[in-house]
């Protein structure tokens, strides 16, 4: 068990400390005096801030919309609305950017098809609308555990005491929605910042960090200038996340004493005008969702999108060429899941029910990839493996140890709460009757958390199809994957075929979800992501 305890180490030091450090020491004075004194990298920082600072409000307020119209607001179609959201999380994250365009583009279905319209919303506009269409239902996940755990006593205390529905609303629910709302600004703001796909293929003339700092480096291999740009970019995603796990640590008590889940009494419910605006606010939000995968659908079964929409199959055979990056995806990500599982179920296991030396500097070690954006992850690793001592740049080996480090964090949560609820007496009563640590771990304690690793692998299986912040940096043309086709597909127009492998990857990741909740029952959804936060 100590030989695995040791690799353990050896693997978080080589995969994450390592790299950061390389990052670093390629940052130097020169580098930073570029950075400073040009207003390109000057506005690039501002627009970054900028953005996260939008993006971030708008989703949070349309998360909270929208789980107060579900959880509180009475609404038909309730179990409609709750599943609305989390179809969008599992959906492979390109998605999102691709289907803005086919509807929102030039000739998209509601900016040209509907309105005649020729518009453009690449910029700022786009990206927002974009992020906060990508981000709202992470909102929606951790505002609606707060509003489920939340005494409804106190809300009729005040009516009783004479005060209307909005001052209640007012000095009641949204006073104990707070740490739930702060907790959503906190997240959201991190993936904002590392988010890389939209601002790439939305974004047009709005340089942001995440693509200026892959731009330097593949466009003018200017390694320098990208570790400057990183470091910028990981100063206020490490300060987001260190006050995240500081709030949360705090805050956890004391949301369990504000939330009774055992009150029988239900939720008063809003206003008849406020049920209905509620009513129309998640109809039309929920009918946006389905459009975003209606629009893949139909672009990739279409033979010119907005110009020509007579059925054609021509797409999908066309992007049956792409099998040998559609099998590297599929491998790729099988291979991670399987790696990011092993991993996090060890680490947790080391660290919540064993006293080896150094489970502190672990258990902070693994949850730092989850501050770090993903182009700058991609840009630590090229730095760090293209050399004498570790090349492994251009390897199949690297693409499936980035995508382990990337999803290392949610499968440790995940892991680490499935691991919690078994009682640690078995511990003591497997060891007493002459059991290993190894066997107590594989033969007692991962037969009892299977629920948990198996959520832990479709998690990250279904994230890594869809994954391209990262892997951008790293990929060959022998390691090429669908992503980032799709995101070359298009750059170049090709709607049709970009359509049709996001149709493809989206079927596959379907499919492993469906073959998940057969196995797991039909809430695993909402524990995997409620988990993963």
């Amino acid at each position: 068990m100590r030989c695995l305890w040791g690799a353990l180490l050896v693997f978080v030091f080589l995969f994450i400390l390592y790299p950061l450090a390389r990052v670093f020491s390629e940052a130097g004075p020169g580098s930073w005096g570029r950075v400073f004194s040009s207003s390109r990298w000057l506005d690039a920082s501002g627009h970054t801030l900028l953005l996260t600072l939008l993006s971030t409000s708008c989703s949070v307020l349309t998360g909270f919309i929208y789980a107060y119209g579900v959880i509180r607001g009475g609404l038909p179609l309730g179990r409609f609305f709750s599943f609305i959201p989390v179809l969008h999380l599992v959906t492979p994250p390109f998605v999102g950017g691709l289907s803005f365009i086919l509807l929102f583009g030039r000739r998209g279905l509601f900016t040209w098809g509907l309105f005649h319209a020729d518009i453009s919303l690449y910029g700022l506009p786009g990206l927002l609308i974009a992020q906060t269409l990508c981000f709202f239902p992470v909102a929606f996940l951790i505002i609606k555990g707060t509003f489920e755990g939340m005494n409804p006593s106190l809300e009729y205390a005040a009516r009783d005491a004479g005060a209307g529905r909005f001052r209640v609303f007012r000095t009641i629910t949204l006073p104990l929605t707070l740490p739930g709302i702060l907790s959503a600004l906190l997240f959201i703001a991190i993936s904002v910042l590392s988010d890389f796909g939209n601002p790439m293929l939305i974004g047009g003339r709005y340089n942001v960090l995440a693509v200026e700092l892959y731009t330097q480096l593949t466009g003018w291999a200017n390694a320098g200038t990208s570790a400057v740009l990183g470091i910028i970019l990981l100063v206020p995603a490490l300060a987001l996340f260190l006050v995240q796990r500081l709030f949360l640590g705090k805050q956890g008590g004391r949301l369990a004493t504000v939330g009774d889940r055992t009150s029988s009494m239900g939720h008063s419910l809003p206003a008849l005008p406020v049920r209905v605006l509620l009513f129309l606010f998640c109809g039309l939000l929920s009918l946006i969702v389905l459009a975003q995968f209606l629009s893949v659908v139909g672009g990739a079964f279409s033979r010119i999108w907005g110009v020509d929409s007579r059925f054609t199959g021509e797409h999908l055979l066309a992007a049956l060429s792409y099998r040998g990056e559609l099998a590297n995806t599929l491998i790729f990500a099988f291979l991670a899941a399987a790696g990011t599982t092993l991993v996090s179920s060890l680490t947790a296991f080391f660290v919540l029910r064993t006293g080896l030396p150094f489970r502190g500097i672990i258990d902070s070690a693994v949850m730092i990839p989850a501050a770090i954006p993903g182009s700058l992850l991609g840009l630590a690793y090229v730095i760090g493996f293209n050399n004498r001592i570790f090349p492994l740049t251009g390897t199949r080996f690297i693409m499936v140890i980035v995508m382990i480090v990337c999803y290392l964090p949610a499968g440790y949560r995940i892991l680490s709460a499935s691991l919690m609820r078994v009682r640690t007496t078995l511990d003591d009563s497997a060891r007493a009757l002459g059991a290993s640590r190894l066997r107590l771990f594989f033969g007692i304690l991962c037969p009892l958390i299977f629920r948990g690793i198996a959520s832990a692998f479709v998690f990250t299986f279904v994230q890594a199809t869809g994954t391209l912040s990262a892997v951008i940096f790293l990929i060959t043309f022998t390691t090429k994957i669908t992503s980032v086709v799709i995101l070359n597909l298009a750059a170049q127009g090709d709607w049709g075929g970009s359509a049709a492998l996001a149709f493809i990857l989206t079927v596959i990741t379907f499919l492993a979800l469906g073959a998940l909740r057969l196995l797991l029952g039909k809430q695993f959804l909402g524990e995997i992501f409620e988990n993963s936060k």
